[in-house]
Formats: C-alpha cells, sequence, structure tokens
C-alpha cells in the first residue's frame, strides 16, 4: 500500500521545477505548460467515475496492477522524444494515478477496517514526502542538458515497476476473491450507491471544497507573500515548511480519526478546517507573523485531507461501497480543485491584490464545514452503522 503511495504523486510534481526546460525544448507555448502541468487534476477527476466500476468488476489486486502498468507506460512514453508522446503519457499518468487513488481508500476497507484514519494518514503522508523529493531532485537530475527533463521524467518509472511487481504477486492469491466480487455484494445488501445518498454528497462536497482550498493556497500562496514583501527565496522556503507540516499532520490527524470512530468526526473537521482560516486572517491582518500562519495552513490544509480520505472508509460498510464513495468524492474534488487555483488567479488580476482571493477562500470555508460536519456523524450509507462496524467486518471478496 505504502508503495503505490509513494507512486502518486512524484510523477506529477515532478513536472512543475522543469516546465520551463520542457517548454524551451520542444517550442512549447505557456499555454500549452499551463495544460501539461494541469492535465493529469483534470484526468484525476474524469477517471474517478470509471475506477470504481474496474474495481468492482475485477478486484483491487487486479485494476491495480493495470493502474500501475498504465502509469508506467506513461512515465517512460512522456520521456520518448517525440512530441506526441508527451501528452498521451501525461494521460496514462494521469489515469493510472486516478485509478490508484480510488483503489486505496477501498484497500483500506477491505484490509484495516479497525484503522482506518491511521492507515489513511500513513499513505497521505508517504504521498506528500515523496512528492517533496520529487520536486527537490528534479532540477538536480535534468542537469544542464536540453533534454536533461526526460531523465528527470522517466527516473521514477523503477518505484513503479518496484511497486508493480509487488502487487501483481499479490494478485496472483486474490483471483478467485476478485470473481466473487458482484456475488458477495449482492448477498449483503450493503452496496447503496452513494450519488444517491445525502450522506455521499456532503462526503463529496467536503473533498471537494477542502482540494479547491488547498490547490489555491499551494499554487497562490508565494504570490501572496510576495505581495506582503517576501522574497522569492523565502516564499520558497516557506512551502517547503509548509510540506513537512503536512506530513506530520497527516500522520497525527490519522490516529486521532481512529480514536472519534465511536463519536464521529465533526468536531475535527471544525478544528482541522478553522486552523487554516485562522491562517488566511492571519496572512492578511499580520503577515509578518508568517511562521505560525505556514504551520496552522500546512497541518489544517493536511488534516483535513486526511479525514475527507478516510471518510471513503468510516462512511460505507464494504469496500465496493468504500470504492464507490472514493470515485464520487474525487471526481468532483479535483473538477472543483482544477477551478479553484484559476478562481484566485482571475480575481487577482481583476483586483490588483490578494486581499479578495483570500476573502473568498474564507468563505469558502463555511460550506466547506458544514459539509465536513455533516460527513462526519457516526453513520454510514445507507442508515446508522451496526455495532459491529467498530470491529473488523467480514473481509468482501474486493
Amino acid at each position: 500500500m505504502l508503495l503505490i503511495a509513494a507512486n502518486l504523486r512524484a510523477p506529477v510534481t515532478v513536472v512543475g521545477p522543469v516546465a520551463d526546460d520542457v517548454a524551451a525544448d520542444l517550442a512549447l507555448t505557456a499555454t500549452q505548460v499551463s495544460l501539461l502541468v494541469s492535465l493529469p487534476l483534470l484526468c484525476f477527476g474524469v477517471f474517478a467515475i470509471v475506477a470504481p466500476r474496474l474495481l468492482t468488476r475485477w478486484g483491487i489486486e487486479a485494476t491495480s496492477v493495470l493502474a500501475l502498468t498504465a502509469l508506467a507506460a506513461g512515465i517512460l512514453g512522456r520521456s520518448v522524444p517525440w512530441p506526441g508522446a508527451l501528452w498521451v503519457g501525461t494521460v496514462l499518468v494521469g489515469a493510472g494515478v486516478a485509478t490508484l487513488n480510488v483503489a486505496l481508500p477501498a484497500l483500506v476497507k477491505r484490509d484495516f477496517p479497525h484503522r482506518v484514519g491511521q492507515v489513511t494518514g500513513a499513505y497521505s503522508a508517504t504521498q506528500s514526502a515523496f512528492a517533496a523529493v520529487a520536486a527537490v531532485v528534479a532540477v538536480p537530475l535534468a542537469g544542464t542538458q536540453p533534454q536533461g527533463w526526460r531523465v528527470a521524467f522517466g527516473a521514477w518509472v523503477g518505484l513503479t515497476l518496484v511497486a508493480l511487481g509487488v502487487m501483481t504477486w499479490r494478485w496472483r492469491g486474490a483471483r478467485a476473491r476478485a470473481r466473487a466480487v458482484t456475488a458477495v455484494v449482492t448477498r449483503r445488501g450493503g452496496h447503496r450507491s452513494p450519488w444517491r445518498s445525502a450522506l455521499g454528497w456532503q462526503v463529496a462536497g467536503y473533498m471537494g471544497l477542502q482540494s479547491t482550498f488547498f490547490y489555491a493556497v499551494v499554487t497562490w500562496w508565494p504570490s501572496v507573500e510576495a505581495e506582503a514583501g517576501f522574497t522569492p527565496a523565502a516564499a520558497g522556503a516557506h512551502q517547503g515548511l509548509l510540506q513537512v507540516m503536512g506530513i506530520a499532520a497527516s500522520l497525527l490527524a490519522g490516529r486521532v480519526i481512529d480514536r472519534t470512530r465511536a463519536h464521529g468526526q465533526s468536531g475535527l473537521v471544525v478544528l482541522f478546517s478553522g486552523m487554516s482560516a485562522v491562517a488566511v486572517v492571519g496572512e492578511l491582518l499580520a503577515p509578518g507573523w508568517w511562521t505560525l500562519w505556514i504551520v496552522l495552513l500546512g497541518l489544517g490544509t493536511a488534516a483535513s485531507f486526511v479525514t475527507a480520505l478516510s471518510f471513503s472508509g468510516l462512511r460505507t460498510v464494504s469496500p465496493a461501497q468504500a470504492a464507490a464513495l472514493s470515485g464520487m468524492a474525487q471526481a468532483l474534488g479535483y473538477g472543483l480543485a482544477a477551478l479553484g487555483p484559476v478562481l484566485l488567479g482571475g480575481l487577482h488580476d481583476a483586483t490588483s491584490s490578494w486581499t479578495v482571493p483570500l476573502v473568498v477562500l474564507l468563505v469558502l470555508k463555511v460550506p466547506e464545514i458544514v459539509a465536513g460536519a455533516l460527513a462526519g456523524r457516526r453513520r454510514v450509507i445507507g442508515g446508522h452503522p451496526p455495532r459491529e462496524s467498530l470491529r473488523d467486518s467480514p473481509r468482501d471478496p474486493l
């Protein structure tokens, strides 16, 4: 599981630091570079709708093998010296990561039903850690050669192949279980679609709104600090601290979430979202206290993300239902997240200031907290959780 998580962000975050090299080598326009960076995010939303069907039909192991194969092909493909391969490879990377994004919550629900928060926090922290490493080593790997960016892109295929080998080995022992998925889910009667559930929409709304906030902050916070008088180097260092706090928060939030299984997570939603809201207010009123605001921002956004991911396991009764909810939440989440940076950038261009965009972010915190508090109540899609849902549930063959 952690091997898979290590592959979910590094192939994406490696693009930004060497985007200028790619543009210079392939004569790409600024619009094309923007599309190259945002295309995986769009794929996350689109393929998240398809992934639950694949998981229900083929099982977690088989679907993960397929997704990792697509990811490896995409990493290698976009490193090939043919312009069209860059775009085809990027779509394959987005499709592979999107499918694995949906598969992991289902895997957590199946194999760790009593430790959903802890395991989700662990794989979220792993994602963040490898994303940070990829961003740091991209430029050194690219070197000074005009096509050095291809090395920076392609180097990550080794990690993908390791995960593919391990998951292929696991798949060999899971084929019989995978073939029985549909019959068992039907017999249990526990696969009500989240698309027809108010709780499903509450989870998806929370995922979407917290993702919008996170991606807007990651994209524009250095510019916000630059307007406040910080140098680009200082703003970049602050982003590094943001990532470090996010890794710590992911591990801590996961353990706290598991401790609240018997009572729900509504209070945690208010706490975590409130921390990042306080950071925005602080940046508006006292930017000189940047350390405090970065710490609160890193803790709040990462903890909110882990909570949103954990809801796929906590608010469902089976791995198949967890996959369906995860796909729904991530489809909406990444769809909204793709719009967040564009919205804030447009507001900044219209007002020539970051004050109005930051106020809009604060306003969006209100529906985020409401949706999260409703999603955090101790219940599952289809009704209230039975007593046995707090213990290890019978294994679903998915």
